[in-house]
């Protein structure tokens, strides 16, 4: 999750202590002690404190008009509360930080999401049951070694047997954060829609005039790790092991552009620890190749969960994007695409300050119009929140599978969204139902 906008704490999935006193957990040592994470509430009135709260190593998962809710230690707690922030309360939550076991898989009730082995399943069969338009590539390996797998669609035979195209590019990216699964289900859904309806109009011409790449999962070794006993662990980061207890570093902090210059941590115990380096981890580091490898490439959604949120950069500064025009077409796709979704279409940096995520990156770096989704719900937490059960999958394709096809659309050139006819060819699109009932197991 990026960022959130408003959240009520579902209370039945946390046990209530008193503000200031944390856990007592004999067997932890005063050090573990320290960087046990707790579920947290601080006071917080505007963008400005909240970039201060971010800027202490507190992970923001969601925010209301006078606090917000995140992962903290208590080193973290006790910092903010020195700097003069109100610690509302504080909740126990499992945010387990051991090795890596065996047996992954989602709760039975959850069982229509996919887990690493399965999406892997997935992507094999649309790659082999449409060869001629459809191949899959692995783009790298992750720090526990498993591959990170791109679906890559286009109708040319010689861009499918030989990878590259001239054709305009789109990149659609989900699950730089373990725990948000549902960011892995749109993009992978996306796909089976795509190839499933090709010989619809609208369909048809978008394939036969783009090339398109979809990575459901780039963080596959937090999600199963996440899973890993069939009761949901509320992890957020990749499996690194940093050496001194903890594990993790938080993928949507890596990259490198403005890299550490706020809201991150160089604390290994934060949710947003931004690592030792930018671009220290082996899965930035694949797709950092990855998308430079595509100069046709010039739109890419990063989905993340949760809040119903269409954001743009910047990240890591107030400040608006400079170039004027550029500014104008991220706010004008953002809020065409919010039209149909309903969601708050927004400045990332308008709730607090985050630097090094992928979004400032491939625009700041690369000029590529980028966009993060931030799925459904609107505003719970807890079960309701990373975890808000598989009758979202159909919520979260239904609400936004014509920005989707809108993004593609506009990749051979964005700057037409700021022309007054940019979005007639879906005024009349009525998208197909079956697959979104027959897809899943």
């Amino acid at each position: 999750m990026r960022l959130t906008r408003t959240a009520l704490l579902t209370l039945s999935l946390v046990t209530s202590l008193s503000v200031g006193a944390w856990a007592d957990e004999s067997t932890q040592s005063p050090v573990r002690e320290l960087r046990a994470s707790r579920f947290v509430q601080v006071a917080a009135k505007d963008k400005y404190e909240r970039s201060k709260i971010a800027n202490s190593g507190m992970s923001i998962e969601a925010v209301r008009s006078d606090s917000v809710w995140g992962f903290a230690t208590q080193k973290m707690v006790g910092d903010l509360q020195a700097q003069g922030f109100q610690v509302m309360g504080n909740f126990e939550a499992s945010v387990a930080r051991g090795g890596h076991e065996t047996g992954f898989d989602f709760p039975p009730a959850d069982a229509k999401f996919h887990n690493y082995a399965e999406i892997t399943a997935k992507l094999r069969m649309m790659a082999s049951s449409q060869a001629d338009i459809a191949r899959l590539k692995s783009i790298g390996k992750t720090i526990e070694g498993r591959d990170i797998w791109a679906l890559h669609i286009n109708t040319s035979p010689e861009a499918i047997s030989r990878g590259g195209s001239t054709k305009p590019g789109i990149i659609y990216v989900g699950n730089h954060h373990a725990r948000e699964h549902l960011s892995a289900e749109l993009p992978l859904l996306f796909a089976q829609h795509l190839l499933s309806n090709r010989a619809d109009a609208t369909i048809s011409t978008l394939l036969d005039t783009r090339d398109i790449w979809i990575v459901p999962m780039l963080n596959p070794d937090g999600v199963e790790f996440d899973i890993k006993t069939g009761k949901y662990q509320y992890w957020r980061k990749n499996r690194r092991d940093n050496g001194d207890g903890t594990f993790g570093v938080d993928l949507n902090r890596n990259y490198g552009f403005q890299w550490g210059t706020g809201g991150s941590s160089k604390e290994t115990s934060s949710d947003v620890y931004m690592g030792p380096n930018p671009f220290s981890e082996p899965e930035t580091q694949v797709f950092k190749a990855f998308v430079e490898s595509l100069p046709n490439v010039k739109i890419l959604l990063s989905v993340h969960t949760f809040s119903e949120l269409i954001l743009y950069p910047w990240g890591h500064t107030h400040d608006s994007i400079g170039k004027q025009e550029d500014l104008r077409v991220h706010e004008k796709m953002a809020r065409t695409m919010a039209g149909w979704n309903k969601y708050v279409p927004q400045q990332s940096s308008d709730l607090y300050i985050a630097s090094g995520d992928t979004t400032d990156w491939s625009y700041g770096q690369l000029g590529i119009f980028s966009f993060t989704f931030e799925l459904s719900p609107r505003n719970t937490m807890g079960a309701g929140g990373f975890y808000p059960g598989a009758a979202m999958i159909d919520k979260a394709f239904n609400d936004n599978l014509k920005p989707l096809l809108y993004l593609l659309d506009l990749a051979n050139d964005p700057y037409r969204a700021l022309s007054s006819q940019p979005t007639g060819f879906l005024k009349n699109y009525v998208q197909p139902q079956p697959e979104v009932a027959n897809f899943w197991r």
